[in-house]
C-alpha cells in the first residue's frame, strides 16, 4: 500500500522554508504607497479584489483630495465612486470609506486606533486589513492572510487547513512570533514571484526542494 502524503513540515522543514524565503526576499514588504496610518488603511480597505498597483494609480490623486480622515468624511459619495471606479467594488468601497471616516472623526479625533479590536468595527475593515495596519502602522507582529498568504502556506506545507482564519491562527503557532510580519510579506512575495495559483514555477523556485508539493 502507498505511503500516506504529508500534508505539513516539520518544525525543521518549516525552519528551512522561512530561511529560504527570507534569503529569496530581502527587501520584502508593504506595496502600497501611503503617508499615514489613515492613508495606509484606506489603501488596504481599497486593495480587496483588486492588486496594489491599480490601488497605488487611484490613491495617488485620492491622497491629495483627501489626506485626512476629515476630508474623506466629507467628500461626496459619487465623486468618490468616480475617483475609485477602476477597482471592483468601487461602489460599496466608497461608502465605506466615508463612513469609516465619518466614525473616526466621531469617535477618535480623526485617528486610526491601535487596536485590533477597534479597527474590525469599522466599516470596510476586516481581519486581514487590520491585521496589516497594526503590522505597518504601529509595528506589531501579525500575520494578514489574504489569497497569496493562504494558497501559498498551505500548498508548501506549512499548515493544512481549509479557511483564512484557521490559516492566520496556525500560521501563528508554526512562525515564531518575532517574524510574523515578515513572514507575512515573503508569503506575498513567493506568491506573486514563483508560487502563481495557476502555475506556479517550480523550476525556479527557492524552495522546491522542501516544498510539499514537489516531494
Amino acid at each position: 500500500m502507498a505511503a500516506r502524503k504529508r500534508t505539513k513540515l516539520n518544525k525543521t522543514e518549516v525552519a528551512q522554508v522561512l530561511e529560504l524565503l527570507s534569503q529569496a526576499y530581502p527587501d520584502a514588504g508593504c506595496a502600497l504607497n501611503y503617508g499615514t496610518p489613515f492613508q495606509l488603511l484606506t489603501a488596504v480597505a481599497l486593495s480587496a479584489q483588486t492588486t496594489d498597483k491599480k490601488v497605488n494609480q487611484i490613491t495617488e490623486y485620492l491622497f491629495e483630495r483627501c489626506p485626512t480622515a476629515a476630508e474623506m468624511a466629507e467628500i461626496d459619495e459619487l465623486e468618490l465612486q468616480e475617483i475609485i471606479r477602476t477597482i471592483g467594488l468601487y461602489k460599496n468601497k466608497a461608502k465605506n470609506l466615508i463612513a469609516m471616516s465619518k466614525i473616526l472623526m466621531e469617535k477618535y479625533d480623526g485617528q486610526v486606533p491601535e487596536d485590533q479590536e477597534l479597527l474590525v468595527e469599522l466599516p470596510g475593515v476586516g481581519r486581514k486589513t487590520a491585521n496589516v495596519v497594526m503590522a505597518e502602522a504601529f509595528g506589531h507582529q501579525r500575520i494578514a492572510v489574504d489569497t497569496h498568504v493562504f494558497r501559498v502556506s498551505n500548498r508548501i506545507g506549512l499548515v493544512h487547513e481549509d479557511d483564512v482564519l484557521k490559516t492566520e491562527l496556525a500560521l501563528m503557532k508554526a512562525i515564531p512570533e518575532n517574524i510574523w510580519s515578515d513572514s507575512h510579506h515573503w508569503l506575498i512575495w513567493h506568491g506573486r514571484n514563483i508560487c502563481a495559483a495557476r502555475k506556479p514555477a517550480c523550476d525556479t523556485c527557492p524552495i522546491a526542494e522542501v516544498c510539499l508539493k514537489k516531494i
